[in-house]
């Protein structure tokens, strides 16, 4: 390894020279070839481990100096190229079902061999580089932006979402407490990657690091410059119902060691390449576990959490005319405010204009939208667990589903995605793992009778 760091420098510098003086950078003509013929000589070529994370070490730095079109020209030849041969699969399956004991086993080997594509060979020798690991991350930020037009690519995704997985699993993260007196860089960053509630100003990220807030990075040992999620913490009094309470800088401040409940405001990923992959169970433990530790009065530890996907899901039910959704008493009343024969249709147009600024419309749609939402954090799934992304986060975290909060957020953007509801997920510390398995082994939804009663 210190004999590729001496010469890294030396490889990044040919590797430009090859992009500038032989290789066009949207990769036209013979370049594609070219291309090929190098990502086979890392995959498949018999060579000493340091030759081979040379040849690895220039191949990405080539990709590097490509344009836009180029890189994903590149993509493409790996997903297509250097994925599995079909044919030989079916002969090795064939010797599997006729052979003796003795060759299938042998067949068996040359399967599990056989199954895993070639390109997995190259993304695997990318990690042995320097900077590997943030490589790989941003390659696959630019993959997402493709997968869905192949069906190569999204196969070559699948893959390497699961190569990162195993990468990048929380236990295998150290977790960092960030304050006012952080590395400028890093504060940047956390404005930068904020993605719950955007940080506005210096003087708004000031407010979110003041002595009654908590923020937390995690960061892998391969990237200790480059953060991996940010976890930002208010110390209150109570259960918060609303976002403009804890991001108000006017809003008057406990003492930290008066507060007694912990509330989880904003948790992002910092690195867009990681874009759904599962960081292991219990991360919020880590954080709770933190928490307790430092702070000895702390008994709740909640989160105010948005619900992004609900509108998105009510939408497109109610976009098919399905009254079926709604309850008798709720047809006749948006049948009557929205002047519509068909409830559905009137409901979503009631919900596309500016029915906030309407507080006696607001008031006649908040049973109807509460219920709905609990009903979609309950009962909508897909692949049996919770069809709400950050549901499904806290759900398999351990958590349960301690209140739905009335225009938690009126900002623009949360009345568009879950008309402005947000939801308290409760960490119990007796009760997470519990909770945990009985949503991972049989999609349970754990709800409060709070939240329950508005399905009455």
């Amino acid at each position: 390894m210190s004999k590729i760091l001496k010469i890294w420098e030396k490889v990044k510098s040919t590797a430009m020279k090859i992009v500038a003086g032989r290789v066009d950078p949207d990769l036209s003509g013979k370049d594609e070839e070219h291309i090929k013929k190098k990502i086979s000589d890392c995959v498949f070529a018999k060579r000493g481990e340091i030759s081979t994370r040379l040849k690895s070490a220039e191949l990405a730095k080539i990709y590097e100096g490509l344009s836009k079109n180029g890189r994903q020209k590149f993509m493409k030849i790996m997903a297509r190229g250097f994925d599995i041969d079909i044919e030989k699969i079916k002969i090795i399956i064939q010797k599997l079902q006729e052979g003796n004991e003795g060759k299938q086993k042998t067949a068996e080997m040359e399967l599990s061999k056989a199954i895993t594509p070639p390109y997995v060979r190259l993304l695997r020798k990318f990690t042995t580089i320097p900077d590997g690991f943030k490589f790989l991350i941003d390659f696959r930020a630019e993959l997402l932006e493709i997968k869905n037009s192949d069906p190569h690519l999204k196969k070559f995704d699948g893959d390497l979402k699961e190569l990162l997985s195993s990468l990048f699993d929380i236990a295998l993260l150290d977790i960092k407490e960030i304050t006012w007196q952080s590395p400028a860089s890093l504060l940047e960053k956390l404005i930068e990657y904020e993605a719950v509630h955007e940080i506005h100003s210096w003087a708004d990220l000031k407010n979110r690091l003041d002595s009654d807030r908590q923020c937390f990075a995690f960061f892998h040992n391969k990237m200790p410059d480059e953060p991996i999620i940010f976890v930002q913490v208010a110390l209150v009094d109570e259960i918060t119902d609303s976002i403009r309470k804890l991001l108000d800088g006017q809003v008057e401040k406990i003492k930290p060691e008066e507060a007694d409940t912990a509330v989880f405001y904003s948790i992002s990923n910092a690195q867009k390449g990681l874009a759904g992959i599962n960081f292991g169970n219990f991360l919020i433990k880590r954080v709770v576990n933190v928490l307790s530790d430092k702070f000895k009065e702390l008994k709740h530890f909640v989160t105010l959490s948005p619900v992004p996907h609900f509108r998105k899901w009510l939408d497109s039910v109610l976009s098919e005319g399905d009254e079926s959704i709604l309850t008798p008493a709720e047809i006749k009343i948006i049948r009557a405010v929205a002047k519509n024969s068909n409830a559905a249709y009137g409901l979503l147009v009631l919900l596309s204009s500016d029915w906030t600024d309407d507080p006696g419309l607001a008031r006649t749609l908040k049973p109807v939208l509460m219920r709905l939402c609990a009903h979609y954090l309950i009962y909508v799934k897909k692949d049996e667990k919770a069809f709400d992304p950050v549901a499904n986060f806290h759900l398999s975290n351990g958590a349960h589903i301690e209140r739905l909060n009335w225009l938690g957020d009126i900002s623009e953007k949360a009345i568009r995605q879950s008309a402005g509801i947000m939801v308290n997920f409760h960490y119990k510390l007796p009760d997470i793992e519990k909770n945990y398995e009985l949503y991972i082994s049989e999609s349970q939804v754990n709800a409060s009778k709070e939240v329950r009663k508005w399905l009455k």
